[in-house]
This record gives C-alpha cells, sequence and structure tokens, in this order.
C-alpha cells in the first residue's frame, strides 16, 4: 500500500497501520487494560467526532488526527472554565450571552489543538516508544515536522483573530498565557508536576471570560475560580497519567501518577477538597444564589465518585473516569447559569440614590 494524497508524505513504513489509525486512533495493551476508541459503535442519528474524522478525506485525516480532534473531551475540559467565568460576570437577571460562549467555544477547540500540535512536535520521539501514542501523525510519520509547524501556524493565527475579538485588556490577558502553552509539554521532563503546569496552562480561561466582560481583574471572584480549576485537572490529569505510567518509567518522563504512586487517592482527595473549597469561596466573593450551591453539591459528589471508585492501575477505567469530568463542567456552569437569573437586578435608581445618601453623609462628617 502506498499513501499519495496532498500534504502526505509517502511513508512506506507507516502504511501498514494506516487502515488501523483511521477507525481506532489509539488503541493501548499491557497485561490489565485495553484501550480503544473505535467508532464501531451503536448506530447513532449523530455523527460522533471520532466517525467524522475517520470519514474525512486521506489527506486531510492526518491533520485532524495531530489535533486530536477524535477527541473531543479535552476542547471540552478547556472550555467548561471559560463558560463558568462568562456565566459569573453575567448582569444579575440575565443569561449569557450566546456570542461569548461561541467566541470562547471556538477559541478553545482552536487553541486545544495548537496545544496538541506543541505537544507532539516536542514529544514525537517519546511518542514512538509508547502504545497509546506511537500511531500519532508525527510519531508514525505520516506528517512532516513542516507540516505541523504549518497547521500551527494556523491555528494561532485563527485563535488570535478570535482574541482580537474582545477588548484591549482582555487581549494582554490571552497573549500572557502563550509562554506556559509552549513550555508546558517541556515540564515532563524536569518535574514530577507537569500537571500542575497543565492546570497553569488550561484554565486560563477562568481569567479571561471574567477581563471579557468585565474589562479588569479587580474581583477576586475569577482568581479563586483559577484556583479551583487548577485542582480541578490536577485531579483528572493524574487519573489520566495513570494510564501511562509503565511506558514513563521506561522512557524517562515524569508525571504526578509516578510521584504520587500508592497514595495517588490521598492527593486526589485533598485536590478535591481545595477545589470545592476554592470554588465555595468564589461563591461567596461573587454573590451567588441557591442554584450555585446545589450545583457545587452535585460536583462534590461527582468529584468524590470518581476519586473513591478509580483503579489507577485499569487503564479503561481511568479513561472512563478522566472522560466524565465533563460532566462536572456542565453541571456547574448549568448552577451558574440559574444562580445568575435568580440574583435581583440592581435598580440604577436606587444605586444612584444610594450614592448621593453616601456623599450626603461625608458632607455632614466634614462639617461637624
Amino acid at each position: 500500500m502506498i499513501i499519495r494524497s496532498i500534504g502526505v508524505r509517502r511513508i512506506p513504513q507507516c502504511a501498514s497501520v494506516l487502515v488501523n489509525y483511521a477507525s481506532s486512533s489509539e488503541m493501548y495493551y499491557n497485561q490489565k487494560r485495553y484501550i480503544s476508541t473505535s467508532i464501531r459503535q451503536p448506530m447513532s442519528l449523530i455523527p460522533t467526532a471520532s466517525s467524522l474524522v475517520a470519514a474525512s478525506p486521506s489527506n486531510i485525516k492526518p491533520y485532524l488526527q495531530l489535533m486530536r480532534v477524535d477527541k473531543p473531551i479535552g476542547t471540552w475540559l478547556l472550555y467548561w472554565p471559560c463558560t463558568w467565568s462568562i456565566a459569573m460576570a453575567t448582569p444579575a437577571g440575565q443569561l449569557p450571552s450566546l456570542y461569548m460562549l461561541s467566541i470562547f467555544g471556538t477559541g478553545a477547540f482552536l487553541m486545544r489543538s495548537a496545544g496538541c500540535v506543541i505537544n507532539d512536535l516536542w514529544d514525537k520521539d517519546f511518542d514512538k516508544q509508547v502504545e497509546r501514542t506511537k500511531l500519532r501523525p508525527l510519531a508514525c510519520g505520516l506528517l512532516s515536522e513542516k507540516q505541523a509547524v504549518g497547521l500551527l501556524a494556523g491555528l494561532l493565527s485563527s485563535s488570535l483573530a478570535i482574541l482580537l475579538q474582545l477588548n484591549w485588556f482582555s487581549v494582554a490577558v490571552g497573549a500572557s498565557s502563550m509562554a506556559l502553552v509552549v513550555g508546558y509539554p517541556l515540564a515532563k521532563r524536569y518535574t514530577y508536576w507537569p500537571q500542575f503546569m497543565l492546570g497553569l496552562t488550561f484554565n486560563w480561561g477562568a481569567l479571561l471570560g471574567w477581563a471579557a466582560l468585565k474589562g479588569d481583574l479587580s474581583s477576586s471572584a475569577p482568581f479563586w475560580m483559577y484556583a479551583a480549576a487548577l485542582q480541578w485537572t490536577l485531579v483528572y490529569d493524574t487519573i489520566y497519567a495513570h494510564q501511562d505510567k509503565a511506558d514513563d518509567i521506561m522512557i524517562g518522563v515524569k508525571s504526578t501518577a509516578l510521584r504520587l504512586g500508592a497514595d495517588t487517592k490521598k492527593w486526589l482527595t485533598a485536590f478535591g477538597v481545595g477545589t470545592v473549597a476554592s470554588l465555595t469561596a468564589c461563591g461567596m466573593a461573587s454573590d451567588q444564589t441557591w442554584p450555585y450551591y446545589v450545583a457545587l453539591a452535585a460536583t462534590t459528589a461527582q468529584l468524590g465518585w470518581q476519586i473513591g471508585s478509580v483503579d489507577i492501575d485499569n487503564g479503561a477505567d481511568c479513561w472512563d473516569k478522566f472522560k466524565s469530568n465533563s460532566w462536572m463542567g456542565i453541571i456547574l456552569f448549568t448552577g451558574i447559569v440559574m444562580s445568575t437569573l435568580l440574583k435581583e437586578k440592581e435598580d440604577p435608581k436606587q444605586s444612584k440614590n444610594a450614592a448621593t445618601l453616601e456623599v450626603e453623609d461625608i458632607d455632614d462628617v466634614v462639617v461637624s
């Protein structure tokens, strides 16, 4: 079989795996686990991301696989903190702006894709040695570095175009995250806490969403949200990292899964408690109403379930628990939206009268 298509090099050594890669982009075997994201699933009226990628033209498919379009969970996990922040910054009694949600949704897709390309450019030699990643387009040779860099340039340019739709303060906040985006993939070479670096990078939208609506970061609420999302990332990405711990030891890269080892669940519990505590502080700082705290109780239960039930030595279970975090995202978003709707709208006349009375009180004190 010879690969002949625009934008894809002729790579005989990878030809034998192309068909398998098209239908199942990641397969992982060892003594205890089998992970497959095969598209062979019960018929559905709504096509899945993996089925759309599998059905795409052969000259485009490697690019979509490099962007992880077939695995949208990463985009959702990047997007949810943005939605929380947008919903929390929305004026009382109103629904969040669909325009802002769309802008941030598009940005999340583009930046997550760019992050995957950067990660694979840094890690292609490591990926060749890991069962779960050895068929990625750069590791396999379906795409060259030059092609990947071209794709990255397009993604970053599109992301900049999205960012420029926001106010200038937000543009500065968004641009300041690029050092983290580029540097995160290197963390696993030098520290056992690359998941902490991922948390700093992945949840920047918690700050950016607030800045886009408010035009500043003067409130403590977005910082509490950022802290909560960071600790949430430590939970789900440590669980994710347990899939690769055997290969990570062999090739010499680091992760919290290796650092925490048998004590993982104790640390996950601490991160989970920190997540809930930070979300509670965030709710208090932003005057949330009761639906927020109902949603917070539900997210607490979801965190408790996944931490308590995950089998860190079972790759399939780790993957399932990792994917379940999108439910936490949508539950909390729904709670914030409902909470904001129930907030009382501030009456401009009452605010003006209150300000006038305050000034009069100050004048009385001065006269006295």
